[in-house]
């Protein structure tokens, strides 16, 4: 396994939101732990955001005594989910503040992947891209029911507008995917400061290419501010 992971603060922002954590080794009961967060909020909530819930979460998971993957994952998100909450509760400079997570683990070849918010996980395979994840958000509630078309939400004005956030309530439902590997295959795990400023194609073609992993990930933020970089961006990339 080769693992890679980089946050960049766009071209536009001057706080960087996003926060990675990329590990390689075992941690706790797992063999691997991989994570992205997004935050919101005003210019040090959504950073403070980010952080708290990462650095909680990957605590939770070197400290727990479960066993189960997706058991120990839901365990350390609501850890997260509680302490940014209260966080926000107790400093008035934080308050409304919030954050997206993306969640993952490769055991063998069974790959967990777990997520709140609008930050994704994706897998390339076979020259092939399949988004794991399922964004929650507004735009993603009106395609599923059939009120706005997949094309149009890229650039709705509402496609920032979140349902689902870790810190904005005392409980959050995660929603966890688990999914085969083999060997080659590569796993993106990313903020929408990427996904909202790549298209796909483009995005499988860099991590279809034969540059290494690393090169890989560079290009795809570079690519992401050669087309505005409006947003920060965070990128976690797993190959197997």
């Amino acid at each position: 396994m080769k693992a890679f992971s980089k946050t960049d603060v766009g071209r536009v922002r001057s706080v960087n939101q996003d926060y990675v954590f990329c590990y390689d080794e075992p941690i706790g009961a797992l063999s691997n732990l991989f994570l992205v967060a997004d935050g919101m909020g005003g210019h040090q909530a959504g950073d403070y955001a980010s952080r708290c819930c990462v650095e909680t979460v990957s605590k939770c998971v070197k400290n727990t005594s479960s066993s189960l993957p997706i058991e120990i994952m839901d365990e350390a998100i609501q850890e997260g989910n509680i302490t940014v909450y209260r966080e926000a509760e107790h400093n008035a400079s934080l308050y409304g503040m919030g954050t997206t997570l993306v969640i993952a683990t490769v055991l063998g070849n069974d790959l967990y992947v777990g997520n709140v918010g609008d930050s994704r996980a994706y897998l390339t395979r076979n020259g092939k891209l399949r988004q794991i994840t399922e964004d929650h958000s507004w735009v993603e509630e009106m395609i599923r029911l059939g009120e706005l078309e997949r094309s149009e939400a890229r650039t709705h004005k509402n496609k920032n507008v979140i349902t689902r956030a870790i810190g904005t309530g005392p409980f959050v439902q995660p929603d966890f995917f688990e999914i085969q590997v083999i060997e080659g295959d590569i796993l993106l795990m990313c903020t929408d400061g990427l996904c909202n400023m790549v298209e796909d194609e483009e995005i499988l073609e860099i991590l279809s290419s034969d540059m290494e992993l690393e090169e890989k990930g560079n290009e795809l933020i570079r690519v992401a501010n050669a087309n505005g970089g409006r947003d920060n961006i965070g990128v976690v990339l797993v190959q197997i």
